[in-house]
């Protein structure tokens, strides 16, 4: 009976693929914009390819560029040094930017704590 109202796999596959590529393309674009992160938009697109197709996961994956953070993350949790200062960085600037902007206290307290405990999470993986 589940089975009846389980969507095809073929179906589901151009969903995760264009979910893929969106990904991607935000993760390329963070490559030149400093408040978008890199790093989890491509590892987004990766876990996304690997349920669309094998053919742009591996290409991701082993891409020269693209591929080492990745590598990375799904072997040993580990984010780089410079990439948790990055982030570090881009998130005070973007806590002022909130603030200068003129946002309610309320606001700065969520997006503060939200933001912490994204920062926490990050510096607590290992460095490679």
């Amino acid at each position: 009976l589940e089975q009846c109202h389980q969507e095809p796999d073929g179906m589901i596959r151009p969903l995760w693929l264009a979910s893929g590529l969106t990904a991607l393309g935000l993760g390329l674009i963070g490559l030149f914009l400093p408040l978008l992160p890199t790093v989890p938009f491509l590892l987004l697109s990766a876990f996304c390819f690997a349920r669309s197709s094998n053919r742009p996961h591996a290409w991701l994956v082993h891409h020269e560029t693209l591929g080492p953070p990745i590598r990375d993350w799904q072997e040993r949790g580990a984010v780089s040094r410079r990439a948790k200062w990055f982030a570090t960085v881009s998130v005070l600037v973007a806590l002022l930017l909130s603030w200068q902007m003129g946002f309610g206290t309320i606001v700065l307290v969520v997006q503060a704590a939200a933001l912490s405990g994204v920062m926490a999470f990050l510096w607590t993986r290992p460095d490679y």
